[in-house]
């Protein structure tokens, strides 16, 4: 299956069941990975975003960083980030895998070099945080290579600046649903409703929304009006908090958010 083809179909999937898709998050190197991901897909994960650890993980509130520093302070690199995925998509043939980070981890040595890397270890998109529309270009090589570039559209996107954001577009659009960093505040539901009309007016792409998103209720709320709902803080709270005991509490929690979204949505 090809990389396209995992993302398009874990979205097309939970269409079809009348629910939205979860999209979770991990910081590769944090903990036992490798446990923790399968944590996640028996939770009933439907996609997963590889965080890349990084020193200076600007978008990212405390829990993010504090995982970043014990990833990298357990001495992890790219090439274990890489040696990760690769291993995940040998168990898991069709979850979807997305690495997500910064420029400084994705463009080393080059953009195409870590793009065919990415594809050899059986990623299927990138999320790029700090790299804008204007410098598009320089990810050029990932959608080259058949990688899914996923935009980051945020409640500062208007109008006018919409069409950059979502040119080259691929995967799904991520609505990052607060101004500001990762896990300490969530959205007002309303203008998250707003804006998921707004994008899906302006693109065919599976809208997925996070930032903030810890209850399955919450989960739930959001997933009556968006593709996608995306959990990042709070998991990783539950690797930093229990360290080895981590894989089981993550699954339950997955389990439970995975539940909420299950229930059948409201027609308006």
């Amino acid at each position: 299956m090809s990389a396209r083809s995992r993302l398009s179909n874990a979205f097309s999937a939970a269409q079809e069941q009348g629910r939205s898709a979860l999209v979770t998050f991990v910081t590769a190197g944090d903990g036992d990975t490798a446990a923790i991901l399968d944590a996640l897909v028996e939770g009933g994960a439907d996609v997963i975003e590889l965080g890349m650890p990084f020193t200076d993980p600007m978008a990212d509130g405390p829990a993010i960083q504090a995982a970043n520093l014990r990833s990298l302070g357990a001495g992890t690199r790219t090439a274990d980030v890489l040696a990760i995925a690769r291993a995940f998509r040998q168990r898991h043939a069709n979850v979807p895998l997305v690495l997500m980070g910064y420029a400084n981890t994705m463009t080393r040595p080059d953009p195409a070099s870590f793009a065919a890397a990415a594809l050899d270890a059986g990623v299927d998109g990138i999320i790029c945080v700090d790299i804008p529309p204007e410098e598009a270009d320089t990810l050029a090589p990932f959608g080259e290579v058949g990688l899914d570039v996923i935009r980051l559209a945020t409640p500062t996107t208007d109008k006018a600046r919409l069409p950059a954001v979502l040119s080259g577009a691929s995967g799904f659009v991520y609505y990052v649903s607060v101004a500001g960093i990762t896990g300490l505040q969530q959205a007002a539901q309303a203008s998250i409703e707003t804006a998921v009309a707004q994008l899906k007016a302006a693109t065919d792409l599976p809208i997925a929304v996070g930032f903030g998103v810890r209850t399955p209720e919450q989960a739930a709320q959001i997933g009556r009006v968006a593709d996608g709902v995306v959990v990042g803080s709070a998991i990783v709270e539950l690797v930093g908090k229990y360290g080895a005991d981590a894989p089981a509490h993550v699954r339950a929690y997955i389990q439970s958010l995975s539940a909420a979204l299950a229930a059948p949505k409201e027609v308006a």
